[in-house]
């Protein structure tokens, strides 16, 4: 993308130094944004005739490093043990919902329908329908979605939506030969046939199949995707690390101070009770300027501090009809209203989804960026949010490949992950969206905003943003 940029840039006229410019502003920084549409004002969003659709409650599990204290679970146990929370935080009786839909995305083959599994578990109805949704790094929020979209339809007034990701154990194949050879003996009928079979193993056939690290369609991981985006919007690595460093500071003050509410406490069977995230560690900027380059080495910026780490975890939120909600006597805590996916080029914009679905998803609520009191994007790489807030920023960037007649400007730093995100509080692949959801509902709760923005990219180069709108006091 750094080649195809330059040459953009060159044909449009536009100085080299585009990067470098941007790369100047500050973390701290308020950024002049510019309305694209047309203020609603900060009315409501309610629309006549359209069901309010309402986050009831969220929770989630520590989200811990992997091959730490869950080492030893499965994903249906972090799933259940959500669900349980959810339940204990809410109240609702058990046979009172109505459907239950889970995110993840690797697999446990044992318990390839997850959502089913941890609901058996957690104590639901046997008869309560689940399914499994997997959209990479957004999957949780599809299945947050798919809840809305059922709710809206009339199929359903209270779901359970969430996610879980556990990936201190992975599954691991044989390689397909051996797999083939394995299967055909299966099928045979004579001790003959079994030897023949046998006798066509070589050593080669014994080597292991690890999951995927690495996109299908372009055979490029994402962690060199970042650094190569990072490269072509000429964010530094200084700028990666100082914005690293400021997700782990603010993360550490609000566990400090008791902001992280969704998090419940978990007895991990055999274990000690966890009650925190554990993948908190601030670190000075000299520290982190030791660190190598982790995928394009030696020259690369994309580090193991300013990088999202494995992590396991799980969430779980409550979504009902506003006015099913009402009748039960719940108080929500915040409207879900518009929302969006977006799909663009897996290899040079992989991780541009917040880019592409802001704009979008603004213009589908009536709301300028300037009308949203609380931004909560996933934080894949530094490199990738850098990335991001500059193309965003960026005129030529929306003329030349959004088709747009201006930016949509950047979200401004004092109201953009105050709480820290996912490169401190962790990254559990199918649970995040719903973190992201139910700290925007917190925040504006606790700083009296009225509009939220979610937004995140995910692997294949698609992504996902929703306006959420405080439930009034």
């Amino acid at each position: 993308m750094a080649s195809m940029l330059l040459n953009s840039m060159r044909s449009c006229s536009v100085s080299p130094s585009w990067g470098v410019q941007f790369g100047a502003r500050s973390l701290c920084t308020t950024v002049q944004l510019q309305a694209q549409v047309q203020t609603k004002s900060k009315k409501t969003l309610a629309r006549p005739g359209v069901k309010n659709i309402v986050l009831v409650e969220g929770v989630r599990t520590p989200f811990l490093v992997s091959g730490t204290t869950y080492a030893n679970l499965m994903p249906h146990d972090l799933g259940r043990a959500a669900l349980q929370g959810l339940l204990n935080r809410t109240g609702i009786p058990k046979d009172a919902v109505d459907y239950i839909v889970y995110g993840t995305v690797i697999q446990e083959v044992k318990t390839s329908n997850v959502a089913r599994e941890a609901a058996l578990g957690a104590g639901f109805s046997d008869k309560i329908p689940a399914h499994t949704v997997s959209m990479a790094c957004i999957s949780s929020n599809q299945a947050m979605t798919t809840a809305a979209g059922l709710i809206a339809a009339g199929q359903s007034d209270t779901i359970v939506a969430g996610g879980v990701e556990f990936l201190s154990d992975v599954p691991i194949r044989h390689s397909r030969e051996m797999r083939k050879i394995m299967l055909s003996v299966n099928k045979t009928k004579t001790f003959g046939q079994r030897l023949g079979l046998i006798g066509k193993l070589r050593l080669s056939h014994f080597s292991p199949e690890l999951p995927a690290v690495a996109e299908f369609s372009t055979g490029e991981t994402m962690g060199h995707s970042a650094d190569r985006l990072a490269a072509a919007f000429g964010v530094s690595r200084a700028e990666q690390d100082e914005f690293a460093a400021r997700s782990h500071t603010l993360a550490k003050k609000a566990q400090d101070s008791g902001l992280l509410q969704d998090v419940i406490s978990f007895k991990v069977p055999g274990r000690d009770i966890v009650s925190k995230d554990n993948g908190i560690r601030p670190s000075t900027m000299e520290q982190m300027a030791k660190l190598k380059p982790a995928f394009i080495k030696p020259h690369g910026t994309v580090t193991a501090a300013n990088s999202s780490f494995l992590t396991d975890g799980a969430s779980a939120v409550l979504i009902m009809s506003e006015e099913k909600a009402l009748a039960m006597g719940f108080k929500p805590k915040a409207y879900l209203r518009d929302f969006v996916y977006v799909s663009q080029d897996p290899k040079d914009q992989l991780l541009l989804g917040p880019t592409y679905a802001t704009p979008k998803v603004l213009e589908r609520a009536g709301l300028s960026m300037n009308d949203i009191d609380v931004f909560e994007f996933h934080e894949a790489f530094a490199g990738q949010i850098m990335a991001n807030m500059k193309a965003m920023e960026s005129d030529w960037f929306a003329q030349t490949y959004m088709g747009r007649k201006s930016k949509v400007g950047a979200p401004p730093m004092e109201k953009f992950n105050l709480w820290g995100g996912s490169l401190s509080l962790g990254h559990p692949f199918g649970a995040t969206g719903c973190r992201l959801v139910t700290t925007v509902a917190h925040r504006l709760q606790k700083e009296g905003g009225q509009y939220g923005l979610v937004a995140a990219c995910a692997a294949g180069g698609q992504g996902h943003a929703m306006v959420i709108e405080a439930y009034p006091q």
